[in-house]
């Protein structure tokens, strides 16, 4: 790797620093505060502060020639980004990066039935979280062509790993859905997503868009009973879509409702990624935090 600009130093992006560490990489990250900076930079990561929502803070960032991992989330409401479009302003012509990976979701595409979901699948976002997304992808695709920068957008299902298993949900009794009801989710190991990230800034090319899953399409009911054996937790009780739609968050209840076969071929094949978590029970028993963390005592 080169010069890396990492927007959103959350876990995700600091896999994304260690790997570009490993491999000889300088990398800066935006920080928000003197506490997260000063985290940071205990992880060998450079920083610079300030935040997306405050324009005249995002001065002289580190952009020019590098590449930059933009993994930072919209704020919530509406239907677009104008975290995006505040970076996009702050860049000065000359400045720009190379190369801009952009973390999406796939709930740009909406509820696709049982159909399999390629990248030519026409996006058509359901929720307002899915529309924002579909928004700072188009904002940084078309900055991208008017400056000269190539941006790769992946589409990635839901995350888990080490410390993103869902013990809360588990811990409070809260329902699933009836394995009978429950419809195709997809999702990825937080160290494969990193590694995917790598890939598409070292092959994917401008305008590249990357579904980013492990390849084996199952439901959350699956997901919460797995997560509920590895971790120790009775598996929890499904109710039906009509009482669903009474106790669940709407949050949850949209995750529930949308049904998506996401098709990974052209992640495997353009840029040569062979997963290390293929299936979820592999994913899953790999991380199982130790004994004294299980419920969430650590």
């Amino acid at each position: 790797m080169e010069r890396v600009f990492i927007i959103g130093c959350g876990d995700i992006g600091r896999k994304v620093a260690r790997l570009a560490m490993d491999q000889g990489g300088t990398v800066t990250a935006l920080a928000r505060s003197e506490e997260s900076a000063a985290h940071l930079r205990g992880l060998g990561i450079a920083t610079v502060e300030g935040t997306l929502d405050d324009p005249e803070t995002l001065v002289d960032l580190p952009t020019g020639g590098g590449v930059l991992f933009y993994f930072a989330p919209p704020p919530g409401g509406g239907n677009i980004d104008p975290r995006v479009r505040n970076f996009c302003a702050a860049v000065a012509p000359g400045n720009e990066p190379r190369k801009v990976v952009y973390i999406s979701t796939s709930g740009v595409y909406g509820d696709c039935g049982d159909e399999p979901v390629t990248e030519e699948t026409p996006a058509n976002p359901q929720t307002a979280r899915g529309k924002r997304r579909l928004d700072a992808e188009t904002v940084l695709r078309t900055w991208g062509e008017e400056r000269g920068v190539a941006v790769v957008v992946l589409r990635v299902t839901g995350i888990y790993g080490p410390g993103r298993l869902p013990l809360q949900h588990l811990a409070s009794g809260q329902p699933v859905l009836r394995e009978s009801e429950a419809r195709f989710t997809n999702r990825i190991h937080s160290e494969d997503l990193a590694r995917v990230c790598i890939a598409a800034a070292e092959r994917g090319e401008g305008g590249d868009i990357y579904n980013v899953s492990d390849g084996h399409p199952g439901t959350m009911t699956e997901y919460f009973n797995v997560c509920a054996d590895a971790l120790g937790f009775p598996r929890p009780r499904q109710v039906t879509l009509e009482e669903a739609r009474q106790v669940m968050t709407p949050l949850m209840l949209s995750y529930v409702t949308e049904s998506r076969r996401m098709d990974n071929r052209r992640m495997r094949e353009k840029l040569g990624v062979t997963l290390r978590y293929p299936t979820l029970e592999e994913g899953v028993r790999a991380s199982v935090a130790p004994a004294g963390e299980k419920r969430g005592e650590a």
